[in-house]
C-alpha cells in the first residue's frame, strides 16, 4: 500500500475512512507482485490497483463489504478452464488478497497514517502486516523505522510474548528495508522461528531512486521527462552553465553546474542509481566513466556512435579502468528501437534501464517464450550488469 501513499496519506488528513487490499502472494503469470494494493473510501472513491483490471470489480466490492464488517479477510483469486472468466484471472496466474479496514476509530489507524505520511514524505519506513496465521492476528500492524524503532504491534490473543514478537519483526523489517526489499517472511508466533507459524508482508518505502543525467543536450530534456515519469529523483549535469538551466530543463528535479567527474565524486549513489552519460566529449566522459564503472550503482550508460564507443573503451583502459569494470558499460546507450528522434531515443535508453533492473530481455515478446513478468525483481531495484553493447 506504500505504493499509494501520497494519495491515502491526503485520505488520513481528511478523516475518510477506508479499506486496503493488497496482494499478499501470487503465482504464475499474476499481474502486480505482493505490496501492490487498491483502496476504497466510503464515497466509493478507490485508488491504486492489485491486477491491472482482472479482478479489480470483485476486490472492489471486497473492500466495501470490510468496511462495513470491520473484520480483515484474505481472499484467492485463481485460474482454471472452467472458471477463468468467474474470477477475472484470465492471464493464468494466481493471487492471495489481504483487504483491511483503516477506520478513523480502528486502534491501528495512527500506524496506518505514521507509515503513510512517512512513505509520501520520502522518509524510509517499514511496513509489517500479519497475512497468513490465526484469525485473531490477520491485519495485525507495525511501523519499523530506519533506527529499528517501531510503533503498533503484531500482537494479540494468543500471543504469549508481545516484545519479542514486535522485536523480532522489527529487526527482520529492518533488514529488508536497508535492502529495499518488499515481501513475505515467516517467524514464530512467540518471535522465534519456532512456534505457530505467522506469515508477514513487509512493505518497504523508500525515497525514490536516482537517475542522473550528463549533458545539457536536446536528448537530455526528453530523457529527464521520461525519467520523471518512470519514478526517479532526476539531476541534470553539465559544467556549461549556458546549457545547464532550470528553464531547458524544467522537468528535472535538480540542475547542477559543475564538472560531470565533479559532481559524481560529491554527491550520494547508491545501488538503485543509474547514470546516464551523453556529453560523448572525451574530455567529460573520461574521467567521469573512470569512476562510474567502479560505483556500486544500478547502470552506467554512455551514448555514442560506435566508433566513439571503441575510442572511449581505449581511453578508459588507458586510465587503468579493468576488462570487468568495462563490461558494466552500456554503450552505445540503450536498446535498439530504430530510434531518431531524442523522444524515442529516450525511450530506447528507458527501455534498457527498465530491462536491466527487472530482468527483461528486450526481445519482442510477441512470438517468444519468455516470461512477461520476471520474477525475483529485486530487493532495491539495483540492476544486472550486461556485456558490452
Amino acid at each position: 500500500m506504500l505504493d499509494i501513499a501520497a494519495e491515502l496519506h491526503r485520505w488520513c488528513e481528511e478523516g475518510r475512512d477506508f479499506a486496503v487490499a493488497t496482494v499478499v502472494a501470487t503465482g504464475g503469470s499474476a499481474p502486480r507482485q505482493p505490496g501492490a494494493a487498491l483502496a476504497v473510501d466510503t464515497g466509493g472513491g478507490a485508488v491504486g490497483s492489485v491486477s491491472g483490471g482482472c479482478v479489480e470489480g470483485a476486490v472492489y466490492e471486497l473492500c466495501q463489504q470490510v468496511l462495513e464488517t470491520g473484520e480483515t479477510v484474505r481472499e484467492s483469486f485463481g485460474y482454471s478452464d472452467e472458471d477463468a472468466f468467474a474470477t477475472g484471472l484470465t492471464c493464468g496466474g494466481s493471487m492471495d488478497i489481504l483487504i483491511t479496514p483503516v477506520r478513523a476509530a480502528d486502534p491501528a489507524r495512527p500506524v496506518y497514517a505514521a507509515a503513510l505520511a512517512a512513505a509520501a514524505a520520502g522518509r524510509p519506513t517499514a511496513l509489517v502486516r500479519i497475512t497468513a496465521g490465526p484469525a485473531a492476528l490477520l491485519g495485525r500492524t507495525l511501523l519499523v523505522r530506519p533506527d529499528g524503532s517501531h510503533a503498533g504491534t503484531l500482537a494479540g490473543p494468543g500471543v504469549t510474548d508481545a516484545a519479542a514478537l514486535d522485536a523480532t519483526a522489527a529487526r527482520l523489517a529492518g533488514a529488508m528495508l536497508d535492502a529495499g526489499r518488499t515481501g513475505t517472511a515467516a517467524i514464530g508466533a512467540d518471535g522465534s522461528r519456532c512456534g505457530a507459524p505467522l506469515e508477514l508482508l513487509v512493505e518497504s518505502g523508500l525515497e525514490p531512486p536516482r537517475m542522473i543525467v550528463f549533458g545539457a543536450i536536446d536528448f537530455a530534456g526528453a530523457l529527464v521527462r521520461i525519467g520523471k515519469y518512470l519514478g526517479y529523483h532526476v539531476t541534470l549535469c553539465d559544467a556549461r552553465p549556458v546549457f545547464a538551466t532550470p528553464q531547458r530543463f524544467p522537468d528535472a528535479d535538480e540542475v547542477v553546474v559543475e564538472w560531470p567527474h565533479r559532481y559524481l565524486d560529491a554527491t550520494e549513489v547508491d545501488s538503485r542509481t543509474v547514470l546516464c552519460v551523453l556529453t560523448h566529449d572525451a574530455k567529460f566522459d573520461i574521467p567521469l566513466l573512470e569512476r562510474a564503472l567502479r560505483l556500486p550503482v544500478a547502470y552506467v550508460g554512455a551514448m555514442g556512435s560506435r566508433r566513439t564507443h571503441l575510442d572511449r573503451l581505449a581511453r578508459l583502459r588507458e586510465a587503468g579502468v579493468g576488462e570487468l569494470e568495462l563490461a558494466r558499460l552500456r554503450s552505445p546507450i540503450g536498446l535498439d528501437l530504430g530510434a531518431r528522434t531524442p523522444e524515442e531515443t529516450a525511450l530506447s535508453i528507458a527501455a534498457e534501464i527498465v530491462a536491466d533492473r527487472r530482468g527483461g530481455s528486450g526481445v519482442p515478446l510477441t512470438g517468444a517464450h519468455t516470461p512477461i513478468h520476471h520474477d525475483g525483481e529485486p530487493l532495491s531495484g539495483a540492476g544486472r550488469f550486461g556485456s558490452v553493447a
